[in-house]
């Protein structure tokens, strides 16, 4: 066995990152990257369409976590030693440069995720980390003694190391982490996160490719409620605002078997007072013309329109016709529209679960097992996860970074 063998399993984000930072903080450390499947790096190539949405533009961390679901606590002491502005640093500092979009989203200037995968690679190869594809570990055996391991792969062949780092990126069946319960670890229940709302055999889905800038979503029956922006899909709803539910209410929402009912206010920075007075000033103004010319509050015309439909309202009515019985409708309509849900979808390819080893028992300040000695974690195999907007990669820099330093 060589002196100071490090073996980080799982080619992804957190991986690689580890893998590199490892070779590069101790040059007489080998560092061995093993990836079960033949392509690494395989989020990194499809995030953000691409282009690789690498970290968000948020320096104040107390701020950044809140991004997270779960692991808030934990990822703060995280984020203190190696943050949002370490990571741009980081790839600047090898020749990559990175641009903020209007929603805070950074991405390479490039917009090409190849770029990443082209600066992890060379520097790789620069610190002569050992990369080995269609490489998958079937055993790890803790040698007790000497706190070192040795594994046994798919292929029966066996390797050894003094330190090994697990970062196998999430997975939605828990039977899959049985190797890591071997070893003495807690497994929270995988359940998905980031997934999008079907609304089968609705109108509303009639209307796809419309979005709004505010809408509140709020489950029915439960306190979880998030509001922003929004787009309606031939399946049902999408957008930040339905994305930011389903990875909070990712718990919750499993236990309903994805089926239960949403009420959508169309209009959240109105109350039902603030609609009453407003749809007062609008017969007033807007007498004599018809009610489908005049779509207020800055609904997309096609959803003003259906909202009326809804409202049992003839887009043919001058505003000066409309009852006030049928403006209570249309209010109700716009502030308590309800739908149920049947069903999720998985957002795009950039599947992200809630789940996985416990928290309890893992050292945040050097992402080292509290249960086996030299065994570290890294990304989204631990029971962590984020938005989307660049949170899970800013959590695989810093966690995979961080196992590096504490293992040099």
């Amino acid at each position: 066995m060589l002196t100071n063998t490090i073996i980080i399993i799982g080619g992804g984000a957190a991986g690689f990152f580890c893998a590199v930072n490892t070779a590069r903080l101790n040059p007489n450390t080998k560092a061995i990257l093993l990836e079960k499947t033949s392509k690494f790096l395989a989020k990194v190539r499809i995030s953000g369409g691409g282009r690789c949405n690498v970290t968000h533009h948020c320096f104040d961390n107390r701020e950044l976590v809140k991004n997270y679901p779960r692991g808030e606590k934990e990822l703060n002491t995280c984020f203190n030693r190696f943050s949002v502005m370490d990571t741009i640093q980081w790839f600047e500092e090898r020749g990559v440069k990175l641009k903020t979009e209007e929603d805070g989203r950074m991405f390479p200037v490039t917009d090409n995720s190849e770029t990443i995968i082209h600066c992890l690679l060379q520097e790789a190869q620069k610190c002569n980390v050992d990369i080995r594809t269609n490489c998958a570990v079937h055993k790890i055996i803790p040698n007790t003694s000497t706190n070192t391991f040795t594994l046994i792969l798919a292929n029966g062949a066996l390797l050894h190391c003094n330190k090994l780092v697990i970062a196998t990126g999430g997975n939605a069946k828990k039977s899959n982490y049985d190797w890591l319960h071997e070893l003495g670890h807690t497994i929270e229940e995988p359940v998905p996160s980031l997934f999008t709302f079907n609304i089968p055999n609705n109108k509303l889905t009639e209307l796809m490719g419309v979005s709004v800038a505010q809408a509140k979503v709020k489950i029915v029956g439960h306190k979880l409620e998030y509001q922003g922006p929004l787009l309606i899909t031939h399946w049902g709803l999408s957008g930040p605002v339905i994305l930011k539910l389903s990875a909070w209410g990712a718990k919750l929402l499993s236990t309903l078997n994805y089926n239960f009912t949403i009420q959508l206010n169309w209009v959240p920075t109105f109350n039902e007072e603030k609609l009453r007075m407003e749809f007062d000033n609008m017969q007033r103004k807007n007498s004599a013309k018809l009610i489908i010319n005049t779509h207020p509050f800055s609904l997309p015309k096609r959803l003003w329109e259906y909202l009326l439909h809804k409202a049992e309202i003839s887009k043919q009515l001058r505003w000066a016709d409309i009852s006030k019985q049928k403006i209570n409708v249309l209010i109700e309509v716009l502030i308590k529209d309800e739908y149920i849900v049947a069903g999720k979808t998985t957002f795009k390819e950039e599947f992200v679960t809630c789940g996985g080893v416990s928290l309890k028992e893992v050292d945040f300040k050097t992402m080292q097992s509290k249960i086996v000695p030299n065994l570290y974690f890294a990304g989204e195999v631990l029971n962590i996860d984020g938005i989307t907007g660049g949170f899970n990669f800013q959590n695989a820099w810093t966690t995979g970074c961080l196992a590096a330093m504490a293992m040099c």
